[in-house]
């Protein structure tokens, strides 16, 4: 079915698929959730001629402005390439795996708090592309649900759009009248606002009027109209039909589609409750098997389907968050999203850390219960999906215990009825990786809140400690006091001190290290006390200070012996040989203080793999610009790198991929990264290295990239003019495989001469060239587009405005740089080609309307009349014309609008000036309509209301009359 979210009961289906016979209500068997979908996409496939697809994967490939899938967006859009398969599609029948959990859809709160959202779900859709519309979509819908699957009519209701009269949009009785042709009763077909019945995709884009089709679980020859859309648990909505027929412009107004398109959505979750004669989506055999696992895993009592205050301990919500989110994991992960740190990644790596809590702390369970759900769920890549699972599990569960005993020790200290401590809830935020909502959860399981004022206060002065912090630069007096105190410089040798596991693992070593001294408010301190920001002293660290262009290590410390106190780390600085950790004081920090050490593994991990980048991006530039090029500064952080060098002229967009092919090519050597401390006398003899000032400490670092150190060293050795040789500091990856990929994303001058370039590694390279292709092949559909023999104005109109629209994403998305370039110089041609082509259709319709009112009024020394024209361009090119072929006339001319507006454009012959002038004129008429106008004596244009033109055309020639 294309569908990875099976349940186990869908697994044993037979090959020959049975008819659907769900049963009358209160009939004793059920129709299995497998059948049910069987059945939708056999109806649509077979009865009404739809092609079914499988599901696209819940990653959409290459939109970077998605986090999770818009199936069809291409098509609605128009952006679709013509010679694509997507494109040939008329109607298309699919099962839709769905991730509702970021962005603008999103449940994740709402998920186990009651028993119908889901952070994952399946959307069984029809999908007309300019074929069908509302008359057959409503009619099959009708059709499926009351034939099909035989529910009773008396239980459904659909609403329509009940129009919006700010948007000019009046209300869709065209599809209301379809509902009650089809049968259903007047009282169960009810109108509703914009936010209920109108679907749009974003804030701009495609849109347009929805029809939804409700049910009420609890029948029995009620009415329940007036609990549709009230959020009530006994009518719930089934199937949205959405038809496209507007599209959603930058400035905010709906211009009606080339074409209508039908999209609609049901919850395969919601229907199977309504079929098996449930009330809860979890109690259908799509989550039955789960919840059994669950229960055989945990220590917790069975399941029962419990809400709100009558489920005591939140039980039942765990089981549901677990059954839901376990679901959810297995999906995106065989689609590929990992938990992650931004993006879809970040949202499932909070779905994980939720659903790990709920296992652990409500549950009772043992640890890889999660991981062991797996197989009930799905049976697709169930090594790959649990190995992942299993070790963000073991990542956080540690952190999880460690977070509680944190809590449960903080709130025995704290006074009765007061706000839990902002400086505690920062540390588990910063030091453990506890989201925010886990916190607040956690903390609303006590009842008790947290003082959020002072928590953003915290993450406001982390923000503004970045940018220079009194607290972690010494100033001359503490850096003297501290000399003359014999206070010995920071030992931060442990910083280089890790290894590459088996696994291709890094492995950092613990360090063990004493307060010596702490810094606040530009003074020295023996004791700091709890809530206060300061600079931390230690004897030693394995903390990476901020030099060379690379961001410091975060990470926490804690006392030895006190496991549940914990010091963030925000940033680290070095100053006269002291290194000063910059850390909030959850308690009272004294001199002495034996600490452990913990740095963040991942953010140095990044940091350390660009770092390492863009040593060979600097090696790449001096190969394919020569040898002149020179480094001006860099600066390496986790996310990415920026490096600014001189260079002779513009970089070309083959000099670009030049320089990403031979990175690519290093990275793929998997070359060997040597580093070594070596007498400043000796680094100077290095061939090729830049020059060497005294600034550099002595002894200094080299790192070499395939080389030994003492290869390059020796006299005569040319080996450091084939290879990346260069003085720095900063900690570096042991291979140069584990880079991955290099893609620049930006390339500009910033001043004469110099040039500055951003790169990404890893999985957001591979991203940026996902995204480079997709938008490539977007310019090239416009581009096919652009060339077909297009006469209707509108329509290059249309080709124009999209044109703009991908020439701002393109400039604002990351992408290869080289790829950017070459798209822009496309669309820039493709902008001005649809310009001429514009003004070239105008002149030939504006051609056209003039010798017809030519013949009409054969050189009358004033013409006044009414046209159809779409635009004032072309109004003023026809009055434009007429006295370039008149120019004895004076020519006024209106234009009618579909919006009710009326154009108005005059030209006044040069023989009735000065006592005629076109701006007078055009005023007197558009003040008739209630509008304005503008212009010069010659020229004139303006507009107003449709209700004044008849007044306006009397006007109009009276004002002439009078001045001639």
């Amino acid at each position: 079915d294309g569908t990875g979210g099976a349940a186990a009961a869908d697994r044993a289906r037979p090959a020959p698929e049975p008819a659907l016979a769900p049963p009358r209500r209160g009939a004793a068997s059920c129709p299995p959730a497998g059948q049910v979908r069987a059945a939708f996409l056999r109806f649509f496939e077979e009865r009404h001629g739809h092609r079914r697809l499988p599901s696209a994967p819940v990653r959409p490939r290459g939109d970077p402005r998605l986090l999770f899938v818009n199936a069809f967006k291409p098509i609605f859009l128009g952006t679709v390439h013509p010679r694509s398969e997507l494109a040939q599609h008329r109607r298309v029948v699919n099962s839709q795996k769905c991730v509702r959990a970021g962005g603008k859809h999103n449940d994740l709160e709402d998920v186990g708090r009651d028993t119908y959202h889901h952070t994952f779900f399946e959307m069984l859709g029809n999908w007309s592309f300019g074929d069908y519309f509302k008359e057959e979509a409503c009619s099959m819908a009708w059709e499926l649900l009351t034939e099909v699957y035989e529910i009773p009519r008396d239980r459904l209701y659909v609403t329509y759009f009940g129009g919006d009269p700010s948007l000019g949009l009046s209300a869709d009785e065209e599809c209301r009248d379809v509902w009650l042709r089809l049968g259903v009763p007047a009282s169960h077909v009810l109108p509703f606002p914009l936010k209920d019945n109108f679907w749009e995709m974003g804030d701009t884009g495609p849109c347009g009027p929805c029809t939804e089709i409700h049910y009420d679980h609890v029948g029995g020859g009620r009415n329940a109209a007036a609990l549709v859309n009230q959020g009530s648990p006994d009518v719930v909505e089934i199937w949205n039909l959405v038809f496209m027929q507007y599209s959603r412009e930058v400035e905010g107004n709906l211009l009606p589609l080339p074409q209508h398109h039908v999209d609609t959505g049901m919850g395969l979750e919601r229907l199977v409750t309504i079929l098996q004669n449930k009330r809860s989506n979890y109690d259908t055999d799509l989550f039955t098997p789960i919840l059994d696992a669950i229960h055989k895993g945990c220590r917790a009592p069975r399941y029962q389907g419990l809400v709100g205050d009558a489920d005591v301990g939140r039980v039942n919500m765990a089981y549901r968050v677990v059954a839901d989110h376990v679901r959810t994991l297995c999906v995106c992960i065989t689609d590929g999203i990992y938990p992650g740190f931004s993006g879809a990644e970040l949202v499932l790596r909070r779905i994980l850390r939720r659903a790990v809590r709920f296992c652990s702390e409500v549950l009772q369970a043992p640890p890889g219960l999660l991981a062991s759900l797996v197989p009930t769920v799905v049976e697709v890549l169930v090594s790959k999906t649990a190995d992942i699972i299993n070790e963000n599990e073991t990542a956080f569960l540690s952190s999880l215990e460690r977070g509680r005993h944190i809590i449960e020790r903080t709130v025995q200290q704290m006074e009765p009825s007061t706000n839990f401590p902002a400086e505690v809830a920062w540390s588990l935020y910063g030091s453990l990786g506890f989201p925010l909502d886990l916190i607040d959860l956690m903390l609303e399981e006590k009842g008790i809140s947290l003082d959020s004022a002072a928590f953003n206060e915290l993450a406001g002065g982390a923000q503004a400690g970045q940018a220079g912090n009194t607290n972690t630069h010494l100033d001359v007096h503490s850096l003297a006091q501290l000399r003359s105190s014999n206070v010995p410089a920071t030992d931060d040798s442990p910083k280089y001190a890790y290894t590459l596991g088996q696994h291709g693992h890094y492995e950092f070593s613990p360090c063990q290290a004493t307060v010596l001294m702490l810094y606040r408010d530009q003074s020295l301190h023996k004791e700091v006390g709890a809530g206060q920001r300061c600079g931390v002293i230690l004897d030693r660290t394995n903390f990476y200070a901020e030099q060379g262009g690379q961001d410091s290590d975060q990470g926490y410390m804690i006392r030895l012996g006190q496991q549940d106190v914990l010091f963030p780390v925000e940033s680290v600085h070095l100053c006269g040989g002291y290194v000063i950790h910059e850390v909030t004081a959850v308690e009272t920090l004294r001199a002495g203080d034996q600490m452990q050490l913990f740095v963040d593994e991942a953010q140095r991990l990044a940091c350390m793999t660009n770092h390492t980048a863009t040593h060979l991006l600097n090696f790449a530039l001096r190969h394919v610009l020569g040898d002149s090029t020179e480094q001006r500064g860099s600066h390496v952080t986790a996310e990415r790198l920026r490096f600014d060098f001189d260079t002779k002229g513009h970089v070309t967009v083959e000099q670009l991929q030049q320089v990403e092919q031979v990175v690519q090519d290093l990275i793929k050597k998997n070359e060997v990264v040597h580093m070594a401390e070596v007498p400043l006398t000796l680094a100077r003899r290095v061939q090729g290295l830049r020059a060497v000032d005294e600034g550099y400490p002595d002894p200094v670092r080299i790192v070499s990239l395939g080389v030994p150190v003492e290869s390059v060293l020796t006299c005569d050795s040319e080996a450091a003019m084939q290879t990346s040789v260069e003085l720095c500091c900063g900690t570096h990856l042991l291979q140069t495989g584990s880079v991955e990929d290099l893609a620049i994303i930006s390339e500009r001058q910033l001043v004469k001469g110099i040039s500055r370039v951003i790169a990404v590694t890893g999985g957001q390279a591979k991203q940026a060239r996902e995204v480079g292709q997709c938008l490539a092949m977007e310019v090239d559909s416009v581009s096919l587009r652009m060339k077909q023999r297009i006469t209707s104005i509108p329509e290059m109109q249309n080709l124009s405005k999209e044109v703009g629209q991908l020439t701002q994403v393109v400039a604002s998305t990351a992408m290869p740089q080289w790829q950017r370039k070459e798209l822009q110089t496309i669309l820039k041609a493709l902008q001005r080609t649809a310009n001429t082509a514009i003004k070239k259709l105008e002149l030939q319709q504006a051609e056209k309307k003039a010798q017809v009112l030519l013949a009409k009024y054969c050189n009358q020394p004033v013409i006044i009349d009414t046209v159809p024209a779409d635009s004032l361009s072309i109004l003023m090119k026809v009055v434009n014309q007429l006295c370039d072929k008149s120019p004895g006339s004076s020519v006024l001319l209106l234009s009618p609008q579909a919006s009710g507006e009326v154009l108005c454009a005059c030209q006044v012959s040069k023989n009735c000036l000065p006592a005629f002038s076109a701006a007078d004129w055009a005023m007197a008429v558009c003040t008739q309509m209630e509008g304005k106008a503008g212009g010069s004596p010659v020229v004139a244009k303006g507009s107003g209301n449709a209700k004044g033109m008849q007044g306006a055309l009397t006007t109009a020639l009276e004002f002439a009359q009078s001045k001639l």
